[in-house]
């Protein structure tokens, strides 16, 4: 695996960003790298996550927020719990990517963290205007919202895989 050091702070950003967006979707990508062997987390702490498992958990909580994030009773992704998760979220899942690079996890976290209030807090405005503003309906603005967050995991993953 050959990354830049671009490649190597961007990604984990973008997956940080994902997070904003649907907290356990990168969270899921990343177990899913790993479990295929192209995320090199084998003899580290972050093993766990390419255990199939661990894939299944989070491929399930991801499917399950899919759901969750169209009824109408979910609290905002930017209430306290929510974001909380999101942010720390963000932050397991940067830590997960600086480990498999040999990069700093102090710095990884930080990126992600970073990354996670960017997605939560845009997502949320990005949502908001268009649907109140604009007038479009909720559902197809958060189905946009799920394969932003798909896409956005899968190609900083494969970009930092390649």
């Amino acid at each position: 695996m050959k990354e830049s050091v671009v490649v190597a702070h961007v990604a984990p950003t973008l997956l940080g960003v994902s997070a904003g967006l649907r907290s356990f979707t990168p969270l899921a990508v990343t177990a899913w790298f790993a479990y295929q062997g192209k995320l090199p987390v084998e003899g580290t702490w972050a093993a766990w996550v390419a255990h199939p498992v661990c894939v299944g958990v989070t491929t399930a909580a991801a499917v399950g927020e899919y759901v969750g994030d169209k009824l109408p009773n979910t609290p905002n992704r930017t209430s306290p719990v929510a974001l909380f998760g999101r942010l720390t979220l963000g932050g397991l899942v940067g830590a997960i990517v600086a480990t498999a690079v040999r990069r700093p996890v102090v710095g990884g976290v930080a990126i992600g963290v970073l990354g996670a209030a960017i997605g939560t807090y845009g997502g949320f405005s990005l949502r908001k205007g268009l649907t109140k503003g604009a007038g479009l309906p909720d559902v197809p603005v958060a189905l946009c919202g799920d394969v932003a967050a798909i896409a956005s995991a899968v190609r900083s993953l494969n970009r930092l895989t390649a």
